[in-house]
């Protein structure tokens, strides 16, 4: 069997860090990313439009550009609001069984709604998170 490039139990180098700013703790990075803020310093704002991320932070120069959170900010927003829209949709239909339009007339506007609030945040800790583990896109930092 061919040997793989990356040990088995690949872990992030901490020691080394990149460039002249700190990895910062998990939970910190978590909550400044999920109110918008720059995960290092938490002074600055991490996106340049509703989902762009910066490339580099004014305060830190941490480069946020690196970061690369595909689509797990979308994976993690459709978890959150399905967990929060189905139980009441099963609930509603349980306890008053209304008729098909007042279901959609809910339950559509608010999934529509909650999604377009979490995306936006969710991207930002996920952002937090793989900064704070050391994962940047190939060729980073």
């Amino acid at each position: 069997m061919p040997e793989h490039p990356l040990p088995r139990h690949w872990q992030p180098n901490r020691t080394e860090t990149p460039g002249i700013w700190p990895l910062p703790p998990l939970m910190t990075a978590l909550g400044r990313g999920l109110k918008g803020r720059c995960p290092v310093c938490g002074k600055s704002p991490i996106f340049n439009g509703y989902l762009r991320v910066v490339t580099h932070c004014r305060n830190c120069a941490a480069p946020l550009g690196e970061v690369r959170s595909d689509d797990v900010p979308p994976y993690f927003t459709i978890v959150i609001v399905g967990h929060l829209i189905i139980p009441g949709m099963l609930i509603l239909e349980q306890t008053e069984a209304p008729p098909l339009w007042v279901h959609i007339a809910i339950w559509v506007p608010l999934t529509l709604a909650l999604t377009l609030l979490l995306l936006r945040p969710v991207k930002g800790a996920t952002v937090g998170l793989m900064l704070s583990l050391g994962l940047m896109k190939e060729g980073g930092p």
